[in-house]
């Protein structure tokens, strides 16, 4: 048998070979690693043509550790293959990088896997990337890549996993994609793409993941999805799609998690729903969804989260909803069903979330609602459900919000009345309890205090609530936001509220409470809202000496009660919020916060829900409230003495109302300088002197109103004052101009006269103060809706809009 020497053998003893032999084995082995050390040297140009690109690396990760003086295979994110020494893998995912992508990283030959996810890279893809023949695994999520995709990225024949979430990639997918039919994971979630999913995706029958979600695609689902059988993802959401979901969807036996919310699909949901029995997450809600939910609903037994909200179906909650027993989410919201909601929904013990808001449900809350004790969140409001709320709801431990509110308990089948059970007292978990606008009655219990270490917003206006607001705010209390307006509750404001260090919205107007002004709460820095109207507070103002000031304030509301004195002049020193030098170094945001819960939930804690303002007998309600809406309103007392001067450094305000007090003297002339003044209501006072030319200043004023005064004199003309009409004025007789049809030296058509409660004719008075269509008059208020008492005030609603838009463009 032969023996094989090693060749270092033979270097070591040339004698064995002759000389010309030996030199040619030395010549053969310097060219092998003469080229594979020159292949390295390739990889090491095209990385560090990279680092150069990079124009930020706070973490140093690359700029001390990719040097000429170490190997490229030993640098930070490179991995080598152990065969031909080349430059296999490249990982600098999350590294906070901020840079491009150099066309020499085409030059990595032996590159299957490229991961640059969650980093700040930044203009084009180069096209030289689709030279990477051996690629299997690009990841380039969370960046700012822009333009297209290239039309060759089907060079790419091997490629496994392509991600490019998260980026700002536009124009249409190229065909020559679908050429990649090695592809399982597809996601291109959150860019700018757009036209229609080309039909062209049937090819990649080796698809697990396909997500599109969050683009501009429109047009149908195309039917050759049906090809997809290896599917177990399937995003589509937050696109124009039309159409019906189509019935080849029931092909895709494997997928898991179906996702086609927030399109325009239409039709009823298909009953080949029922065939994709191993669904986890199915995802339909705001779309046009019509038609009742598919009793084949109830065969998805391994369903986790079931969203069908913001659609219009119709019909009952069926039976087989009790079937989806692992089941932890469920939201109807927001669609047209009607019934009793099923007792069998007491066998969903998984469940955390329970949304069937805004429906038309009726009958009472069911008892077996106890059974759900992992539950954290129950919206059922916007219903019409009778009865109590049961006393089982004290089981559900774990609840973090309850919301029954607009509905209509009061009363069960036993004629009991409805009250807060005392059991509620045993939701220590409880962040948020919304029970307003139902037909409650009793008492508050007195443990809603010893719960406000978890609750952040109550809400327990517009029921029937007597007796005394509780007494028993601990210290720690975490409260933000408290409505109890419009109860029967009598007796003085408890002053353990001020334990309360984080309230920023107190409402307890309109009931019967009596007391003199609560100044403890000027201990409140936080405090941003104040609505004590129609009570029976009384005494001065003036006097308090408020030492932290109340300085946040920008909503004060103070009008139909019993207050004396002279306006409170210490109050406008400290509302540095309505103030320039405060106001505009704030963004506009929603007076509302996220509240994050175990296992990713999360839920809006939206503090100004149902807030309302009042103007001339109509109430405008907010269902969203931004920071830049100002008010100040202390109407209907009886306070006197002139008004402050003071008040035109609240440069901010959008709106004033002084009316129905005791107010004599001049209007200041610095009120001309409320820039942003939509409103101003200075009627059925004292007040004497002339109209001050400078209001012609306030370009944004929508209404005006100083009727029932002594005021004499020449009406300002010019801007906004040429779009006002006599309802202003009436019952000045000494005013004379436009738009009065009395003139100077004339007693012709003394104006009617208002009386205090405003009691005349309400609709002449909304028309008589329509405003100049130019000049915008702006109520802070996106997402609101507005409910009146009377009529339909397009006046109020004009200055919501504009007063949004305005700020909007700042």
């Amino acid at each position: 048998m032969m023996r094989l020497t090693p060749i270092s053998n033979l270097m070591a003893r040339p004698s064995f070979l002759p000389p010309f032999m030996f030199g040619l084995l030395f010549a053969t082995f310097g060219v092998i690693l003469s080229a594979k050390y020159s292949s390295i040297t390739v990889d090491q140009s095209a990385l560090l043509a990279l680092k150069s690109h990079i124009t930020h690396d706070p973490h140093n990760f690359l700029a001390t550790n990719w040097s000429t003086s170490t190997s490229v295979c030993s640098w930070i994110g490179v991995t080598c293959g152990s065969r031909h020494h080349r430059v296999t893998a490249l990982n600098l995912s999350s590294m906070d990088l901020t840079g491009t992508i150099s066309s020499q990283l085409g030059n990595l030959s032996f590159l299957a896997s490229l991961d640059i996810h969650q980093n700040s890279f930044h203009g084009t893809l180069p096209i030289e990337l689709t030279n990477l023949r051996r690629m299997k695994y690009l990841d380039f999520d969370n960046n700012s890549f822009s333009g297209e995709l290239s039309s060759t990225l089907g060079n790419l024949s091997k490629l496994e996993r392509l991600s490019l979430d998260w980026n700002q990639i536009s124009g249409r997918i190229p065909n020559s994609l679908f050429k990649c039919k090695e592809l399982k994971f597809l996601s291109l979630f959150n860019n700018s793409l757009e036209g229609s999913i080309p039909t062209e995706i049937g090819n990649l029958t080796l698809l697990e993941t396909l997500d599109l979600g969050d683009n501009y695609f429109k047009g149908e689902i195309p039917l050759v999805i049906e090809n997809l059988t290896s599917l177990q993802f399937l995003h589509l959401s937050n696109n124009k799609l039309t159409g019906e979901i189509p019935l080849v969807i029931g092909n895709l036996t494997s997928l898991r998690e179906l996702y086609l919310f927030n399109n325009k699909l239409t039709g009823e949901i298909p009953l080949v729903i029922g065939n994709l029995t191993s669904l986890q997450f199915l995802y339909l809600s705001n779309n046009n969804l019509t038609g009742e939910i598919p009793i084949v609903i109830g065969n998805l037994t391994s369903l986790q989260f079931l969203y069908l909200s913001h659609n219009k179906l119709t019909g009952e909650i069926p039976l087989v909803i009790g079937n989806l027993t692992s089941l932890r989410e469920l939201y109807l919201a927001y669609n047209k069903l009607t019934g009793k909601i099923p007792s069998t929904i007491g066998n969903l013990t998984t469940l955390e979330v329970i949304d069937l808001a805004y429906n038309n449900l009726s009958g009472e809350i069911p008892l077996v609602i106890g059974n759900l004790a992992s539950l954290q969140m129950l919206y059922l409001f916007n219903n019409r459900l009778t009865g109590e709320i049961p006393l089982v709801i004290g089981n559900l431990t774990s609840l973090q919000v309850l919301s029954l509110d607009s509905n209509k308990l009061t009363v069960s089948t036993n004629n009991l009345i409805g009250e807060i059970p005392s059991s509620i007292c045993n939701l220590t978990s409880l962040g948020a309890m919304a029970l307003h606008e139902n037909n409650l009655e009793g008492t508050i219990p007195k443990c809603i205090g010893n719960l406000s270490s978890s609750l952040t917003a109550v809400f327990l206006g517009n029921n029937n609530f007597h007796g005394q607001i509780p007494e028993n705010f601990a210290k720690g209390c975490m409260l933000r936001s408290l409505h109890i307006n419009n109860n029967e509750l009598g007796g003085s404001l408890p002053r353990s509220l001020g334990n309360c260090k984080a309230l920023n919205l107190l409402d307890v107007g309109n009931n019967n409470l009596n007391d003199t002004f609560p100044s403890w709460l000027g201990n409140l820095d936080q405090l941003q809202v104040l609505i004590l109207r129609s009570n029976r507070f009384y005494g001065q103002i003036e006097s308090f000496d408020i030492t932290v000031s109340l300085t946040k304030l920008r909503i004060i509301d103070l009008s139909h009660n019993n207050f004396s004195g002279y306006l409170p002049t210490l109050f406008f020193e400290h509302m540095h919020a309505i103030r320039d030098e405060y106001g505009k170094k704030v963004e506009p945001n929603y007076m509302r916060e996220v509240k994050i819960m175990k296992d990713a939930h999360l839920f809006w804690v939206n503090y100004a829900y149902g807030l309302s303002v009042t103007a001339k007998g109509l109430e405008m309600k907010f269902e969203s409230l931004l920071s830049i809406w100002m008010q100040i309103d202390l109407s209907s007392n009886q306070f006197r003495g002139e008004i402050p001067k003071i008040l035109g450094e609240l440069h901010l305000l959008i709106v004033l109302n002084l009316s129905h007090n005791c107010l004599v003297g001049p209007i200041p002339s610095s009120l001309g300088n409320l820039s942003e003044l939509e409103s101003l209501d200075l009627s059925s006072n004292k007040l004497e002197g002339r109209i001050p030319t400078e209001l012609i200043n306030l370009g944004f004023l929508e209404v005006l109103n100083l009727s029932q005064n002594n005021l004499k004199g020449p009406i300002p003309q010019g801007k906004q004052f040429d779009t006002f009409t006599n309802d202003s004025y009436m019952g000045n007789l000494d005013l004379y101009g436009l738009p009065l049809s009395k003139n100077c030296g004339t007693d012709e058509e003394t104006p009617a006269i208002f009386d205090r409660d405003d009691d005349g004719d309400e609709l002449n008075w909304k028309f008589s103060i329509l405003m100049g269509y130019g000049c915008g008059l702006v109520l802070g208020m996106s997402m609101a809706y507005i409910v009146f008492t009377t009529g339909k005030p397009w006046w109020l609603i004009r200055i919501v809009e504009r007063v949004r838009r305005r700020f909007a463009k700042r």
